[in-house]
């Protein structure tokens, strides 16, 4: 009596040529690399809009701009806190002892927060490339895993000289895990990129738009 096949995810797996397995085994890695990515940048960026929120009220309640300096230091740990801190640093340096202004101050204090911004923004886009390189080459790679279990198969067929649907499908079955872990790995990847790479554009346009304002500020007590 023959043993009927079992059709389990592990089964499927068990039953694979070492290549399908092999492909199996990195589109599942990177599935899960995707989602530690996922989940830490969403945690990153959730964590970016608070703390934005918080100094941006700290910035407009009125205090003074160096008390608020002297609060969060030279090193500070929030991104907002980092380009304030940046400009100012340069603002304190473009003073001379005589209490007068070395020329050019504006430009190298937009510099020096412009510098903060673009690392602030690389921070945030780290891990993202991870993301759409998975979205765009999982599928290929499950293709590949797909096609070679199908050679595989359509050899055994031959070999056993039997087209029966229960000697066919076992292995049609275990190459076509191989395209639907592709697609489980890249669809996540695909979305989540282009949500993450919106959120990172937001944050960052947020940083942009606070250096604005803080620029016009110290320009205003440049002009006075």
């Amino acid at each position: 009596m023959e043993v009927a096949h079992e059709f389990t995810m592990w089964a499927l797996f068990a039953r694979a040529t070492i290549i399908v397995k092999l492909v199996m085994i990195l589109l599942v890695v990177a599935s899960v690399w995707c989602w530690a990515i996922i989940i830490d940048k969403t945690i990153q960026f959730r964590r970016a809009r608070a703390e934005a929120e918080v100094f941006d009220r700290a910035f407009w309640s009125g205090e003074p701009l160096d008390q608020l300096f002297e609060q969060t230091g030279p090193d500070p740990d929030g991104a907002s806190e980092k380009i304030f801190a940046a400009g100012m640093l340069e603002w304190r340096r473009s003073h001379r002892q005589d209490g007068g202004l070395i020329a050019g101050a504006t430009a190298r204090i937009d510099r020096s927060m412009d510098v903060a911004i673009a690392k602030e923004a690389a921070a945030l886009q780290k891990g993202l490339p991870v993301l759409a390189t998975v979205g765009s080459t999982a599928p290929f790679v499950g293709l590949f895993g797909t096609v070679w279990g199908i050679m595989n198969a359509f050899i055994e067929i031959a070999e056993a000289q039997n087209t029966n649907l229960a000697v066919v499908a076992p292995g049609i079955a275990e190459a076509l895990l191989a395209t639907g872990l592709g697609l489980l790995a890249a669809i996540p990847a695909v979305i989540y990129y282009n949500k993450l790479s919106a959120d990172s554009d937001r944050v960052v346009a947020g940083y942009e738009a606070f250096a604005d304002e803080f620029a016009t500020i110290l320009s205003r007590q440049l002009d006075s």
